[in-house]
């Protein structure tokens, strides 16, 4: 299983960390909002206020089959971080903070009421790091696959991962065009989603990001630990954990449902209501791969709350 896990973060950070230079930037959509470094679609007009984040070198697109049910009992508002899907790059450093700073704004620019923040990956990071340092702005977390730390890094001293997240970033930004391409793919097919058809629709979607500001995300992801400070996370959390079997049989070190589902408990820290929910077969992107069971999973821990 660590092999396994180890693979998938050093390949979820490497493929996803170069777009293409020659890629236009999208033009704004009607609608959006801009607050700080994040840009925002508001949907729907009535019930407990929804915020989706999407992850690493994505957008609004990976919420595309959650919204139209979730806008039927909640307002929505899906954003996108700065430098992802086609929006310019953040000025500055410190991405991570200045988005979370957005979140902040969003919450009091719209006078949203205990929103409930629903990240993947490390738009999941990002929500739990908010819950745990500003709990009173929000109703609850939902993270798909984002955690206080990345697997497999969890036992590194501060000064190592520091290190590696700037290797990492400099390597990583300097990759061509042309194996991006092909990375993208490949990601997207072995780690991402399990439809190959699909796979290469989603690889050709999050290829629209910047690369340089994709590089800075992944790097300051990668030195993030605030486990100890879970404990401060006192709104409930669900955080959704996908399985493929496949990949847990072909592992060096096979792991079953239960031990990963185990695993990412544990690496929420002290955090006093998680939960985690397993969701079959489904890779990365467990929301596109099983939009019914991930609408039920979310549906029921709305409901829930």
């Amino acid at each position: 299983m660590r092999n396994k896990l180890n693979r998938f973060i050093i390949t979820a950070c490497s493929l996803a960390l170069v777009g293409l230079a020659t890629q236009p930037a999208r033009a704004a959509e009607a609608g959006t909002l801009q607050v700080g470094t994040l840009s925002a679609q508001k949907h729907g007009s009535h019930g407990q206020p929804v915020i989706l984040i999407p992850g690493l070198s994505s957008g609004a697109w990976a919420w595309a089959q959650t919204v139209p049910g979730l806008a039927k009992n909640h307002v929505v508002y899906t954003v996108t971080l700065a430098g992802f899907d086609g929006t310019p790059a953040p000025g500055g450093g410190d991405y991570l903070a200045q988005a979370e700073r957005s979140l902040v704004r969003l919450i009091g620019e719209q006078h949203l009421v205990k929103p409930v923040l629903v990240g993947h990956s490390l738009g999941g990071t990002l929500a739990l790091k908010l819950a745990s340092e500003q709990p009173q702005l929000l109703g609850a977390v939902v993270a798909v696959d984002g955690l206080p730390v990345l697997p497999m890094t969890e036992n590194l001293p501060a000064a190592q991962r520091v290190a590696m997240a700037q290797a990492m970033k400099a390597q990583l930004a300097a990759a061509t065009p042309a194996a991006f391409q092909a990375q993208q793919l490949g990601y997207m097919r072995s780690i991402g989603t399990i439809d190959p058809a699909r796979a290469a629709q989603y690889a050709a979607l999050s290829s629209r990001s910047d690369p340089k500001a994709v590089a800075e995300y992944a790097a300051e992801d990668l030195a993030l630990d605030f486990r100890a400070q879970m404990k401060n996370a006192t709104v409930p959390i669900l955080e959704i954990s996908p399985y493929y079997a496949a990949d847990g049989k072909a592992a060096a070190q096979p792991y079953t449902e239960a031990q990963k589902t185990a695993y990412w408990k544990s690496l929420l820290g002290a955090a006093p209501h998680a939960a985690v929910a397993s969701i079959s077969p489904s890779r990365h992107f467990a929301m596109l791969d099983q939009p019914a069971q991930f609408q039920q999973t979310l549906d029921g821990f709305l409901n829930s709350l």
